[in-house]
């Protein structure tokens, strides 16, 4: 019995130590919270700014690891390096579970964690930096990328130049890649490289290689708002928020009334401005350069004027533009694509299919003819010769009787007294002219006719 006893006590105790016993490098938590955080899809500023709130908040509660789940294909530069910089500044240990991919900008995440974690299937590499259509960037570009990358590597003992090789086609790796290759590694292959810590089947073993428990873990998630900021300040995103923005102002300037296309150009907008205020980039200013923009407008549509108005407004609103944006160049160079592209697709609507709403507003586009009933104003040569007497002061132009009738009547030359006798001397259309003359033998100069 004692044997027995003896026997059960040993093999629990065996059991408790192989159990609490920690995994090659992980962290002892110490029964502290471990922040689980999700890192997927496109990396851009709004990622970033989801990161740095969960950051704060695993600093607030004292956690003492912080796990990223990535599945991702790269992303936005400026958001990588800003995500990059804000791991390697925690006091926190970071480890990087790859569940699918950490492609490009992912890649560049990862290398800067304590510790990557990586399941069967899933890669990492290939980071070579392109632009939003797919060509390969600048030399200039891809040498900082590179650069970034080896500090990256570098900042957590990894291998610098297998770093370089995701990013650099033309650097050669005895036994790794040749020239005009790029690095992208699988699960195995980058454990083998000394990449990544291990290969781990699914959430439980990077649990037990952090030695924690289910319910340490406090799961991060995106709320609406965050949501939001992510899908707006997304590169694909803004230049068709633009494009729908001012297509459906202008749409509404040749419609009539305001309707449905208004409301979406406005939307569209709004749409812009609010994310990138919830992603942290929008501040007082601009809403202030946006205000003054759509007062401007409106000012330009109810006030006759030379466009000025107008100019000003579409520099305000191209202001406010870019004062909210993570990347202005980009932003800029989207806003005045959507302008041009609008103002020609304007123009072929006009220009096929007639200018309607407020636009008829600013364009004579009624005719008068006789079918209608208007006659214009009859020729009357036959008072040339005629005299009569003005009956106003005329300065040039006044009133006179011409022919026992009163006509509206302009003078020759100068100022001509009411009551003096005149003659007509002119008729072009529905204008007389009409000079001083010398009154007949027994004329009263000074009573008109009447």
């Amino acid at each position: 019995m004692k044997r027995l006893v003896s026997g059960v006590l040993l093999f629990l105790s065996v059991f408790t130590f192989a159990v609490a016993a920690p995994g090659v490098g992980a962290e002892d938590t110490g029964g502290r919270p471990v922040y689980w955080v999700p890192l997927e899809q496109n990396v851009e500023r709004g990622l970033a700014r989801f990161l740095d709130r969960a950051f704060r908040e695993a600093d607030q509660v004292g956690a003492k690891a912080v796990v990223l789940k990535m599945d991702t294909l790269g992303g936005d530069v400026g958001a990588a390096l800003e995500i990059g910089k804000r791991i390697r500044a925690s006091q926190i240990p970071v480890t990087v579970y790859i569940k699918g991919e950490a492609i490009s900008a992912g890649a560049y995440i990862a290398l800067n964690a304590d510790h990557i974690l990586m399941t069967p299937g899933s890669a990492i590499g290939a980071a070579e930096p392109r632009t939003l259509d797919g060509r390969t960037a600048d030399p200039k570009t891809v040498a900082f990328w590179e650069s970034n990358m080896r500090a990256a590597a570098e900042s957590q003992g990894r291998d610098p130049e297998i770093a370089a090789g995701m990013v650099d086609r033309n650097l050669v790796i005895e036994g790794v890649k040749e020239k005009g290759e790029l690095i992208s590694l699988s699960a195995r292959q980058a454990v083998k490289q000394d990449l990544a810590d291990r290969i781990v089947s699914g959430e439980k073993e990077v649990y037990r290689f952090l030695n924690v428990s289910a319910s340490d873990i406090v799961r991060v998630e995106l709320t609406p708002s965050e949501r939001l900021a992510r899908f707006v300040t997304s590169p694909y995103v803004i230049p068709i928020l633009f494009m729908i923005g001012l297509a459906g102002i202008a749409i509404e300037v040749f419609t009539p009334g305001f309707g449905f296309p208004g409301v979406i150009g406005l939307g569209a907008f709004g749409l812009y401005f609010f994310g990138h205020y919830l992603a942290g980039f929008a501040g007082a200013e601009t809403f202030v350069l946006l205000a003054a923009g759509l007062i401007l407008l409106i000012i330009e549509i109810f006030v006759p004027g030379f466009g000025i108005f107008g100019i000003l407004g579409l520099l305000s609103l191209a202001a406010a533009v870019v004062t909210a944006a993570s990347d202005r160049m980009f932003s800029l160079a989207s806003f005045l694509i959507a302008m041009g592209g609008t103002a020609v697709g304007m123009w072929l609507a006009v220009r096929y299919f007639g200018a309607r709403g407020f636009w008829n507003r600013l364009v004579l586009s009624s005719e008068q003819n006789n079918q209608t009933g208007y006659v214009s104003r009859t020729q009357q040569p036959e008072l040339v010769g005629k005299r009569g007497k003005s009956l106003t002061p005329l300065r040039p132009a006044g009133a006179a009787i011409v022919g026992g009738v009163r006509r509206d009547v302009v003078s020759e030359g100068g100022f001509i007294p009411a009551g003096t006798p005149v003659e007509v001397v002119e008729v072009r259309g529905g204008r007389v002219v009409v000079r001083t003359v010398e009154p007949a033998p027994g004329e009263n100069r000074d009573q008109p006719e009447v």
